[in-house]
Parts: structure tokens; C-alpha cells; sequence
């Protein structure tokens, strides 16, 4: 089988073949009977085509990142929910689940059905689990940068605005919020249930303004008092 190693061996070749006697160049070559001519082997110093490209457009590795020489994987896991969506999933489910506890306490204040269900802490732990993974979603290096801004280790106004810019951040914040109020807003209605006092405008307000609904039942007990007092 005629092979080469470099054109510089061809043309050695072709000088030799012309420098013998012309009846020895016109000699017949031998041939085999049935057999194809072959090419001769390329050197390995000549150019030549990729023969797999084909091989390598059909393979799965076909959508490897050119130039990083790494393949991209065959299956690559998606995320059920964005952060966006869990931030917004977070927000009205948990604005929806203390929403039961609410309405016993205005409804139905002296139930025996309210009074276990206010009693039960699962609600707190339920948010306060949903607040835990939120935050840990939320939290990045400057957190704790924005929250103590100043040199006296105290948050600052514009630090805070900028942590409150974020979706997750707002959605654990409000977490916080909803079980803050839940549980100052149990506080005023069993004391309204040990004083006899009318605690359901204050229990309403403790919904979305609990500073105000506190400052209310305040004053709803003192006026009683004082009504009491009178009578």
C-alpha cells in the first residue's frame, strides 16, 4: 500500500522514477484481479477534512457552548417557580390564611369554636416558617449592610429603601407583618374576653393597622372603665 510522510517525500519519489530508464518507468503495474484502486494514505503533516462533523452535528453534545469546549448537559433541571412568582404566592396565601382567624374573633367572639382556634399556635409556626425561607431567598451580603448603615450600628432610611426594592424582601416583610398582627390582635381579644370588653372594631383594625387597633382597644378600656366606674 503506497503511503507518505511529507510532499517533501513525494517529490524525492517523483525524482527517482524520472531518473530510471524510460522501458522501466513504461512497466505495467502489478494489479490484483477485482481490486480498487485506493488513494493513497494522507501524511499526517497535509490538511484534511473533519470527517466526524456530521457525527458531531447528530450527537447530543451538538449544543456544546463553541469556544468553552464544554458541553452542555442533556437534561437540565428547571425551577417549578420563579422568585417573582414565589414572592407573590407567599404574599396572598399568607394573607389568606389568617384570614379565618380574623373572622371567628369579629364574627363569632364568645364561640367555643374561636376559642380553640385562637388558642392553637399553628398558624404561627406555619408563618413563621414561610417568613425563615423567604428571608433566607431575600438575604444577600449587603442585608446586613443596609440594615446597620450607620456608624452607630442603626439602619438608615435610604439603606432600607434600597433592601425594600426587591420582591422577596417585600414578601417577608409582609410575612412578618401578618403574624405580628395576628398575634397582637389574639393579645386585645382575650383581653376583651377577661374584661368583658367589646373587642371586635379593635381586632379588625389589628388586621392591616395593628399600632391602631392596640390604640383603640386602649381606649375602648378605658371608657369602659370609666363607664363602670360611673355606673
Amino acid at each position: 500500500m503506497a503511503s507518505c510522510s511529507s510532499p517533501s517525500a513525494l517529490a524525492l519519489s517523483f525524482t527517482m522514477r524520472a531518473s530510471l530508464p524510460l522501458a522501466l518507468r513504461q512497466l505495467p503495474e502489478a494489479r490484483v484481479p477485482g481490486a480498487r484502486l485506493r488513494p493513497p494514505a494522507a501524511c499526517s503533516s497535509w490538511p484534511r477534512p473533519l470527517l466526524v462533523s456530521g457525527l458531531a452535528a447528530a450527537s447530543p453534545l451538538a449544543g456544546a457552548q463553541r469556544g468553552t469546549g464544554r458541553a452542555s448537559p442533556l437534561f437540565r433541571p428547571r425551577a417549578l417557580m420563579t422568585t417573582s412568582q414565589i414572592a407573590s404566592a407567599a404574599f396572598t396565601w399568607g394573607t389568606i390564611a389568617v384570614l379565618p382567624f380574623y373572622t371567628l374573633m369579629v364574627v363569632a367572639p364568645n364561640a367555643s369554636i374561636t376559642k380553640r382556634t385562637v388558642e392553637s399556635s399553628a398558624p404561627y409556626v406555619a408563618l413563621g416558617l414561610l417568613y425563615a425561607y423567604l428571608l433566607y431567598l431575600s438575604w444577600t451580603p449587603d442585608t446586613l449592610r443596609a440594615m446597620f448603615a450607620s456608624k452607630y450600628w442603626l439602619p438608615e432610611l435610604p439603606g432600607i429603601v434600597r433592601m425594600f426594592a426587591s420582591e422577596m424582601t417585600v414578601a417577608s416583610a409582609w410575612i412578618h407583618l401578618l403574624a405580628v398582627d395576628l398575634f397582637a390582635a389574639r393579645q386585645v381579644y382575650h383581653d376583651g374576653l377577661k374584661n368583658n370588653i367589646e373587642t371586635r372594631h379593635s381586632v379588625s383594625l389589628c388586621l392591616l393597622f395593628c399600632p391602631v387597633g392596640i390604640l383603640v382597644h386602649v381606649a375602648t378600656k378605658v371608657l369602659s372603665g370609666a363607664v363602670g366606674r360611673s355606673h
